[in-house]
């Protein structure tokens, strides 16, 4: 897989995300599962998105003992989708953990990756509130380094963060980056963000764009304009 843009399919159920998809009929965009989806719907959920040709990112950022974050994975790892994560702040040996029960007995497997810290985590957050004194783009590239150790194909983080972690551990080592806005956008939730194409100038290999798109009045438009500026460019 090259880079793309995947669609945060941020919806309450399957009618809405049907009908939401049902739009796009020159192409069948990738999309990210998050936790109200998948939460609601289940498997079948990714089961249907899969039938109807639409790569999936299932993101559930496991986070838990190893032995049990190794379980979850067991459960995930035949529902067919493309990209799978956790969270690195569970450590090393949780990620290896992970890579185990996310590998078939055939020996393939979705992408495995693994959040830094959050796109709505600021330096004063990460300061005041988890009481992390360190720099957040130092913080990242540490838990960056952690993933790597633990042999996963990439890190969600920020697109600031992106080329320093290309930098740091190589350019076949994934960078999947939210944070996604155009110039006139809410920022909502978001604290460290950029556009499309500077996302890509940065060194981000995907990113993920979701309220941009899904609360467009044209999301297929504007699915074609984030793919124009980060896949293809001017």
């Amino acid at each position: 897989m090259g880079k793309d843009v995947i669609i945060a399919l941020d919806f309450p159920g399957a009618r809405e995300t049907f009908n939401f998809l049902d739009k796009f009929t020159s192409r069948k965009p990738f999309v990210k599962i998050g936790m109200e989806l998948f939460y609601l719907e289940g498997p079948y959920i990714v089961r249907e998105l899969k039938a109807r040709g639409h790569k999936i990112f299932l993101d559930l950022k496991l986070h838990d003992i190893p032995n049990t974050v190794k379980g979850g994975m067991r459960s995930l790892r035949n529902l067919g989708v493309d990209m799978v994560n956790v969270h690195s702040a569970g450590g090393i040996e949780m990620m290896r953990a992970a890579l185990e029960g996310l590998t078939r007995e055939d020996g393939t497997r979705p992408l495995l990756i693994a959040v830094t810290q959050l796109t709505s985590i600021s330096q004063e957050k990460l300061t005041n509130e988890l009481l992390i004194n360190a720099p957040i783009e130092d913080v990242v590239i540490h838990y960056a380094r952690n993933v790597f150790a633990a042999g996963l194909d990439g890190v969600v983080c920020s697109p600031l963060e992106a080329g320093k972690i290309h930098e740091h551990l190589g350019e076949k080592f994934l960078t999947i980056t939210p944070g996604i806005r155009f110039a006139g956008d809410s920022v909502g939730d978001q604290a460290r963000i950029t556009d499309p194409r500077r996302a890509k100038e940065l060194g981000s290999d995907y990113i993920v764009v979701g309220r941009p798109i899904t609360k467009a009045q044209a999301p297929v438009e504007i699915y074609e304009r984030c793919v124009k500026e980060f896949c293809e460019g001017d």
